[in-house]
């Protein structure tokens, strides 16, 4: 069954981006996907977004639904025929909405996993921390506006971050099979990125030694997104694809 058309606001979005050794990140993804290398990099990360009057898009806003929604995730590419394709491929979805969970992959694009988030912010100030029900997943993340990139960063500017990031639209995620993996790309009405200056942030996934050694990731930046009307729209599954024992593990 084809999975409806689903509008709605990004009121938020937060992308805290990790570097990550090549070959450490190639033998965590399950096959067709390789990584998107940046300069010599792989580059993984954490989509925190809120999202506001969600809803199949013959509803009117006002029947929308909103939740927090939290995704790991990596830069990827992959060969689709004789086309090299780029994207995310997101190990695991997590949402405070019931109703992601029950309907994620069924009427919503993406299966979920409920966790509790716990968010505050102002304008210029953002902390959230979220803890799943199955204990597998938590994370914290907190910072502030900032001018720029860090010093430090694999991306030299903004912009390069910006056109990077923005390349990877199309997402594709596993289903409970284990052999597919089920495709979603985002569409949004303009493109707009801040710097997040981060104070604090951890991961079960991205701390956890026994998927990344250490030395072989590094924390580099963080972007924001506010107030984007955008619509997430199903594209054609990859499949017959069986994961890795280590890649179900990871991200």
């Amino acid at each position: 069954m084809k999975l409806p058309v689903v509008h709605g606001v990004i009121d938020r979005r937060m992308l805290v981006n990790y570097r990550v050794d090549a070959g450490v990140l190639a033998k965590l993804l399950p096959t067709p996907f390789e990584p998107k290398l940046h300069r010599g990099m792989g580059l993984v990360g954490i989509c925190l977004i809120r999202l506001r009057n969600i809803r199949p898009s013959w509803l009117p806003s006002w029947l929308g639904i909103g939740s927090e929604n939290a995704a790991h995730r990596a830069a990827v590419v992959w060969q689709a025929g004789n086309e090299r394709r780029e994207g995310v491929y997101v190990q695991r979805r997590d949402t405070n909405s019931r109703l992601n969970t029950l309907l994620g992959g069924r009427l919503f694009p993406g299966f979920h996993h409920h966790a509790r988030f716990d968010v505050e912010e102002t304008t210029e100030r953002y902390s959230l921390k979220m803890t799943s029900d199955d204990g597998v997943t938590n994370l914290a993340v907190r910072g502030h506006i900032a001018p720029a990139l860090p010093s430090g960063s694999v991306f030299t500017s903004l912009d390069e971050a910006s056109r990077f990031f923005a390349a990877g639209s199309l997402g594709y995620s596993p289903t409970p099979d284990g052999k597919t993996f089920q495709g979603l790309e985002l569409r949004c009405d303009g493109w707009h990125v801040e710097p997040l200056a981060v104070e604090e942030v951890r991961s079960s996934v991205f701390d956890d030694p026994t998927i990344f050694q250490p030395g072989s990731i590094t924390f580099d930046h963080a972007l924001l997104m506010r107030n984007i009307q955008h619509a997430w729209h199903e594209q054609e599954d990859l499949c017959c694809v069986p994961q890795t024992a280590a890649a179900v593990a990871a991200i």
